[in-house]
């Protein structure tokens, strides 16, 4: 899929991003010389190829109306207006390439896609292959069970069918958990998030295992709130960022100033509630203030305090 817009003034990022607060341009870039890397290819090619998930919900889905939305492809369009911008005003088109827990690290090694905007978790193993924005939001390792359960937190899983997706930190930190506490679960992986909830609604899995944040954001955008609930502590910390190529310095630098600029001017409020506060375009709310850990996080960024 693939939408073409003209980023030449302010306006350009607010009609990226929706109706917004005029937004703050980026510092001038850092590098000098010639291009190179991500930033030269796409001058070639005015386009930039975002990595989109299906069901990250919200930070990266195909909502009501077939195109990707949400949270992190907002960040990720900001920063498409910012490399405009440093091009000197070129038109750039975005090429939305749709990636999946298990393949999203190859496609930015390989190339397919410049930005990888969807729900991933910064890890020190991950930054061996690719690198990470500064942090754009933090979650936990969680379980859903259904309203009715008797399961109360992890150790009632104790032989019991749990719904994993593949290539997660989740699933990792699941398995871990369960050698290292000899729970004998019984782990069913699906490859998207809607396939594990689905074997939990059908009973093929007692619980389903992901972070906190996506648990509430797809269960809200299936209107299943009600027929579900979240129990027992965070497992893991989970604090995600748009991912990249390794080594591209004027690529970074771009992530870097545009991050700095939404929380300088403080529109990444705006689009933060836009995504967690307000009512999500399907009519599901997941009403979820933004963290003190976020916040701060956001802090060293240049937001400025409370």
């Amino acid at each position: 899929m693939k939408w073409i817009f003209r980023l030449l003034a302010p306006a350009g990022l607010a009609l990226a991003l929706g109706s917004a607060p005029g937004p703050t341009l980026a510092a001038e870039p850092r590098w000098e010389g010639a291009l190179a890397g991500r930033l030269r290819q796409i001058k070639e090619t005015r386009v930039v190829r975002l990595g989109y998930r299906e069901n990250a919900i919200p930070f990266s889905y195909v909502g009501a109306e077939g195109r990707p939305v949400g949270y992190t492809l907002d960040l990720c369009r900001a920063i498409v207006a910012t490399i405009a911008a440093d091009l000197g005003g070129v038109e750039l088109g975005i090429d939305y390439v749709r990636v999946t827990p298990l393949n999203r690290i190859q496609q930015v090694v390989d190339g397919a896609v410049d930005l990888e905007c969807g729900a991933t978790t910064n890890t020190a193993e991950r930054r061996q292959q690719i690198a990470f924005s500064p942090v754009i939001f933090i979650t936990g390792t969680r379980i859903a069970v259904p309203r009715g359960s008797a399961i109360r937190d992890l150790n009632d899983l104790r032989g019991r069918p749990v719904a994993v997706v593949s290539g997660t930190t989740n699933a990792a930190a699941m398995r871990e958990y369960d050698r290292l506490n000899g729970l004998a679960i019984r782990f069913v992986t699906a490859d998207d998030y809607r396939a594990a909830l689905a074997l939990l609604t059908t009973g093929h899995a007692d619980a389903l295992a992901a972070d906190d944040i996506l648990l509430r954001g797809l269960l809200a955008e299936t209107k299943q709130s009600t027929a579900f609930r979240l129990v027992g502590d965070m497992l893991s910390l989970e604090p995600y960022g748009i991912m990249y190529a390794r080594g591209d310095g004027a690529l970074a630098d771009a992530v870097e100033r545009t991050l700095r600029g939404l929380a300088e001017s403080r529109e990444i409020l705006w689009i933060y509630d836009r995504w967690f506060v307000r009512q999500l375009p399907s009519g599901g709310r997941i009403g979820l203030p933004m963290s003190t850990q976020l916040r701060r996080s956001l802090e060293l960024l240049g937001l400025p305090p409370e």
